[in-house]
């Protein structure tokens, strides 16, 4: 990286941030953001009940504080809200070019940020498309490419 600083990528945010414990669980958190108001909160678990949707049988561990989906032993999705939106992460930029129009309306950053408004609606065919598309990008490979940076 031509500035020095070092960019997390999910794997080592992941084995710098998993929590075991039994009381972070993915349901935890759903029920803890399904009582705040929107600014913050994830809309309504729609977005958690499309990837599971789209995921069936992943795990749902808590890293870095926020929902993961873990499918075959690796981390393929995470999900926060924040006050003005909400973001899945990481993209790639394989995952950006095929899904390139649909996600024009979005923000997309180059840190494998996709950032949702909470001024619009949920795009579950979107989430869906984005949740099934993860698992498939370089099965055999441990590592990944994520927006132009190699990990």
């Amino acid at each position: 990286m031509a500035s020095g600083r070092h960019v997390p990528t999910l794997q080592t945010q992941t084995e710098e941030c998993h929590e075991t414990s039994k009381n972070t669980t993915a349901e935890r958190y759903r029920r803890k953001t399904s009582r705040v108001p929107t600014g913050g909160a994830v809309p309504a678990g729609g977005v958690r009940r499309t990837i599971r949707k789209a995921l069936p049988g992943a795990e749902e561990p808590i890293s870095c504080r926020i929902p993961t989906f873990k499918l075959n032993g690796r981390y393929v999705l995470c999900f926060a809200g924040w006050k003005e939106h909400y973001s899945l992460y990481p993209s790639t930029d394989r995952l950006i070019a095929a899904l390139q129009d649909d996600l024009a309306p979005y923000e997309v950053n180059d840190k494998g940020t996709i950032r949702f408004p909470h001024s619009r609606p949920v795009p579950v065919k979107l989430i869906a498309d984005i949740a099934k598309f993860r698992p498939k990008e370089d099965p055999e490979r441990g590592a990944m490419k994520i927006r132009g940076k190699a990990r």
